[in-house]
């Protein structure tokens, strides 16, 4: 019973997806998902009250950014039951897997996933399935540092313009690049020079405006000597 006195009625769900029509040929069409959830839902004694079709949209996009994705959510209730042909068809990565499953088991409902064998939110192959997840989650957070990093080593070698406050003695072209100002590069090189001989902070700073029309603070100088280093 709920809070109004009436009996909760629990709902089988089914959710299928394909992203384009490649997929249709390959064996992953909707009429084809729909019939192995069709055929499991009976072996496991279920009716399916509502089937949530997902037609072209990307795996890319978590669940939660997928129209009927969204509203599969939006309709479970304590009790409920969703069947999913395979992990991929529901979920981007294991690291998304790991999250909406979670989730699910928070709120009582049960995902079935015919390619992991059945229920993966009971007790049975439940904790198998996500001692795995959380392994594949885990190198696919590696994974993801170390593209950003190999992108960021990339970008940086080709002087491109990462984000944040832009480098003294330079200025961000119209692609991107990182563009050397002239005035400024000579200052740098000033600075280096009168840092080379043994000058202190306060010393160039004077010399630079002086010389350079160039007035750094004394944090920003140390910054501009240590990167030219």
């Amino acid at each position: 019973m709920d809070a109004s006195g009436q009996a909760n009625v629990m709902a089988t769900y089914g959710y299928t997806r394909v992203s384009t029509a490649r997929q249709t040929d390959e064996g992953e069409s909707l009429v084809q998902q729909e019939r192995k959830l069709a055929a499991y839902a009976m072996m496991q004694g279920l009716a399916i009250n509502r089937l949530f079709v997902e037609r072209g949209v990307s795996g890319a996009k978590p669940l939660h950014e997928r129209p009927e994705g969204a509203a599969l959510l939006a309709a479970l209730r304590p009790g409920d039951t969703i069947i999913t042909s395979k992990l991929d068809r529901m979920f981007r990565s294991a690291l998304d897997a790991l999250g909406v499953l979670s989730q699910l088991k928070e709120q009582d409902v049960s995902l079935h996933m015919i390619d992991l064998g059945g229920d993966v939110t009971g007790n049975g192959i439940s904790k198998l399935v996500f001692t795995i997840l959380s392994a594949v989650a885990e190198s696919e957070r590696d994974r993801t540092r170390e593209r950003v990093t190999d992108v960021k080593r990339d970008q940086r070698q080709r002087g491109r313009y990462l984000g944040g406050k832009v480098p003294y003695g330079y200025r961000v072209g119209p692609k991107g690049a990182l563009q050397p100002i002239p005035e400024q590069q000579a200052a740098i090189r000033r600075a280096g020079e009168l840092r080379a001989a043994g000058a202190p902070l306060r010393a160039i700073r004077e010399t630079l405006g002086a010389e350079c029309g160039e007035r750094l603070s004394l944090d920003a100088l140390s910054r501009v000597l240590r990167e030219a280093a």
